[in-house]
């Protein structure tokens, strides 16, 4: 028995991959539409963010046998948690993540956080889009909210959690665009357009995480990107294919 951290839209065709070659999953997500997504790929799920404390029990409870950690790259204390459990637990820990991408352009700033990020905005200015979800929103809005000559447009999935949030921080409603991608280069030159959008950030992803669609339409619509780099948390036993952790696994477990 496998558990998952299944964090991406990836995540899924690892956790049926997986299935196939006769490894049993049980993976955990954060929203009800990611275990419903699982769910309709006949994947078992379990809700909710777990501390160290609690995949501990929970790998004690269903005896698994290996963590594959395929969380968001973004996701940094999630990783860290399974790290702990895995090694607290005795058993292989596991990280799939999407191969990192290098961008080399003069209209992308690469930076090392959020904070960098939100305070190089804050020099910038303009119509800002914020295309980094809403756990960090609170980071932008205290740097960017009532900047004059400034407008911030953050878009984010279309959760009742996440409008509350927005209407706590004072993010306005025409300021909000709540729509769940993936969003093509071709619509996201529209949102560009519609909202005369002047500097964008976002977080660097990985391809299956449209970042090239975010990029190359703000790069079509010649303005600026802030991208985000990855954490940098030492993983063990690291792959970006399918095929790297289905060996892996086979290597370390017996069936």
């Amino acid at each position: 028995m496998i558990f998952m951290l299944a964090g991406t839209s990836d995540a899924r065709e690892l956790a049926i991959k997986l299935e196939e070659n006769g490894r049993k999953v049980i993976a955990t997500v954060v929203t009800e539409s990611a275990a419903k997504s699982l769910s309709e790929a006949g994947i078992k799920t379990n809700i909710g963010r777990l501390t160290t404390e609690q995949m501990t029990d929970f790998i004690k409870e269903n005896q698994f046998q290996a963590i594959v950690d395929a969380s968001h790259p973004f996701a940094e204390e999630a990783s860290k948690n399974a790290l702990s459990a895995a090694e607290a637990s005795g058993i292989p820990y596991i990280r799939y993540e999407r191969a990192s991408q290098t961008f080399s352009n003069p209209l992308v700033t690469m930076v090392q956080d959020y904070e960098e990020a939100a305070k190089l905005a804050r020099e910038k200015r303009g119509v800002i889009m914020l295309t980094t979800g809403s756990k960090t929103l609170g980071i932008f809005t205290k740097h960017l909210l009532g900047l004059e000559n400034t407008r911030v447009v953050a878009r984010m999935l279309p959760r009742l959690d996440n409008m509350e949030k927005c209407q706590a921080l004072g993010v306005e409603q025409k300021d909000i665009i709540a729509m769940q991608g993936p969003f093509s280069k071709e619509l996201n030159i529209a949102l560009i357009h519609q909202y005369k959008v002047t500097l964008m950030i976002t977080k660097e992803s990985g391809k299956v995480g449209s970042v090239d669609e975010k990029l190359e339409a703000a790069l079509a619509c010649g303005i600026e990107t802030i991208m985000i780099a990855r954490p940098k948390i030492q993983y063990e036993n690291m792959h970006s294919s399918f095929e790297g952790v289905i060996e892996d696994l086979t290597s370390k477990l017996t069936i």
